[in-house]
């Protein structure tokens, strides 16, 4: 009999510690950690301050440990994404996209009005020939970090069915820029708001916008799913309810209606199949049996209009 109540002890015990550890926000003492995830580029710890208030807030009122950290490019961010390593996540679109199909993030609120004018740019020399995307066969591109929707996504996108010699990776977009300054490569990709932010550190080039993309959805305050129900409920409260100087430091806009990702996704799961085209030298920007039928594959919508979810 006293065998079997031991029996019965270590298997509750056994239970106990299962439970525990299947919580992954709650600490070992009770306390419940959050991460908020956020892409920084090479701004480090500049960055990283628009979002203290946030966490001291989010902290204080959910009564929480609440860190920071930075993903220096979009690659970095998807990792941390697939790992679950981050509760919070100020995602931009491409990341979003990603965050939300494949891993099944919540969109809590938008990062800009639905009406945002976001588009990607495909930037060349002001003395390069190319005047129009057909002219860019067979040279060399930089483009962003899978997970970029400016610099990786709707460019591919954008040059499907060109053989380029060679896409480049750039890991910010200051560097495609630097690439296409000193003739590294002849044209780079990234967001119109990049371009304009750091076409100033070059006052000795003149740039030249060869193509403009489609609409982009705005970024994404995204909840990660091991993040218990009431906990999300909690934490979509207490942002709600912010003070004014601390929703504007981090740039969320808990009044805007959250984009409808569905279309931009649809985009981004066609782009997926090309990856491993984007690596070879030359980059074959078809899918496989393309050549031999002729047939283009990848069927693009002419053009895809600002939608906003219903419901939250």
């Amino acid at each position: 009999m006293l065998s079997r109540r031991f029996i019965l002890v270590q298997i509750f015990c056994l239970i106990g510690f299962l439970v525990v550890g299947c919580n992954s926000q709650e600490s070992s003492s009770g306390i419940n950690e959050l991460t908020i995830g956020v892409v920084s580029y090479d701004e480090g710890a500049v960055s990283l301050q628009k979002y203290e208030r946030l966490r001291d807030y989010l902290a204080e009122q959910t009564k929480s440990i609440v860190q920071l950290e930075p993903a220096y490019n979009e690659l970095q961010a998807v990792e941390q994404i697939k790992r679950k390593n981050w509760e919070i996540v100020f995602a931009p679109p491409g990341l979003a996209a990603i965050a939300i199909d494949k891993e099944l993030y919540v969109p809590l609120f938008s990062l800009e009005e639905i009406d945002s004018i976001r588009r990607a740019v495909i930037i060349v020399r002001a003395d390069s020939p190319a005047q129009t995307l057909i002219d860019l066969n067979n040279t060399v591109i930089a483009v962003g970090e899978p997970g970029s929707a400016a610099g990786y996504y709707l460019p591919i996108y954008d040059l499907y069915g060109l053989i380029l010699a060679e896409i480049r990776s750039a890991p910010t977009p200051k560097t495609a820029l630097e690439w296409i300054d000193n003739g590294s490569v002849n044209a780079g990709a990234m967001s119109a708001e990049d371009f304009e932010r750091y076409r100033r550190d070059f006052p000795a080039t003149e740039f030249r916008n060869l193509h403009t993309s489609r609409w982009i959805p705005p970024g994404v305050v995204l909840l990660g799913p091991t993040v218990d129900r009431n906990l999300q409920e909690q934490i979509e409260r207490v942002m709600r309810d912010a003070p004014p100087d601390i929703i504007g430091d981090a740039g969320y806009v808990p009044t805007a209606s959250i984009p409808d990702y569905s279309q931009f996704i649809e985009l981004v799961n066609k782009v997926l199949p090309l990856r491993e085209q984007v690596k070879q030298k030359p980059a074959i920007l078809l899918y496989e049996g393309d050549p031999a039928t002729g047939q283009e594959v990848l069927e693009k919508p002419t053009s895809y209009e600002p939608g906003i979810k219903v419901g939250n």
